[in-house]
């Protein structure tokens, strides 16, 4: 109960990521539903990121008084619920460090250091927005560590400028969903899921049943409305129309690019 519940708080969700990566997440969740477990040791190898429960936070370096915010791994709501899987990074957490940052009179500058594939949608516009509407306060510098995509591009585009190392990578707009279909298997075990509901789309989309035009719809719409928020988060961080990031820039993975492509975007 426990996984499937987890389960479908992945493919309701419209995520901001890397493909490969949601594809990593879905296959360990689906390892440990079937019972399968791996060690400390063994997720930390898979996913090789900062050991979980190590420290975390913002850091200043020096005397010049930068706050350093860390954004790496799956970016999620509440990361604590992915974090075994996905080294995950807290919306929630992002916020508090920045506004702790702004209303410090040590802190002179903001630096968000990158390296993550990106992450679910949910609360990520609002951060987006306040980390624009922060701009003037105080510097704030996005640092793609070696990858800033998807809805870690949507945060850093929102920044007063974007630095991108020699090997990095940044762009990735897109938005996606999934829906896990498992009526043929259940149908194979001779397992058969009745619902007793009331609403005409509570339980549209389910993964015990196969995804109809109506519900297709429906989530493709979801994604759109993401999208739409994308694009125009990236045109005004960018200072650029939003037709040019729509059609320039903002069709997805073929668009992940070195950083010689952002030279322009950095302003």
């Amino acid at each position: 109960m426990k996984y499937t519940r987890i389960i479908e708080a992945v493919t309701s969700t419209p995520w901001a990521i890397l493909p490969a990566k949601l594809a990593v997440i879905r296959d360990l969740i689906a390892f440990r539903a079937a019972g399968g477990k791996l060690t400390a040791d063994e997720i930390q190898a898979r996913l090789e990121v900062e050991p979980i429960g190590a420290a975390s936070g913002s850091k200043r370096a020096g005397t010049n008084g930068v706050a350093i915010i860390p954004i790496t791994g799956t970016i999620m709501p509440r990361a604590n619920l992915m974090s075994e899987y996905s080294g995950g990074t807290s919306v929630q957490s992002l916020t508090k460090q920045l506004r702790a940052a702004l209303n410090d009179p040590e802190v002179g500058s903001i630096l968000l250091d990158i390296d993550s594939p990106g992450g679910q949608v949910s609360n990520v516009p609002e951060l987006s927005a306040e980390i624009l509407a922060s701009r003037g306060d105080k510097p704030i510098v996005a640092v793609a560590n070696t990858l800033a995509a998807s809805a870690a591009y949507w945060l850093a585009a929102s920044a007063d400028e974007i630095v991108v190392s020699p090997s990095a990578e940044v762009g990735s707009i897109g938005v996606l969903a999934m829906h896990q279909d498992v009526s043929q298997a259940l149908e194979r075990e001779g397992v058969v899921v009745n619902f007793i509901h009331a609403g005409k789309y509570k339980v549209e989309g389910n993964p015990y049943q196969p995804l109809d035009d109506e519900a297709r719809g429906a989530i493709q719409a979801r994604v759109d409305d993401y999208y739409d928020m994308f694009i125009n988060a990236v045109a005004k961080g960018r200072g650029v129309k939003a037709s040019d990031v729509r059609g320039g820039f903002g069709v997805g993975l073929k668009r992940l690019c070195a950083s010689a492509w952002l030279t322009a975007w950095r302003h």
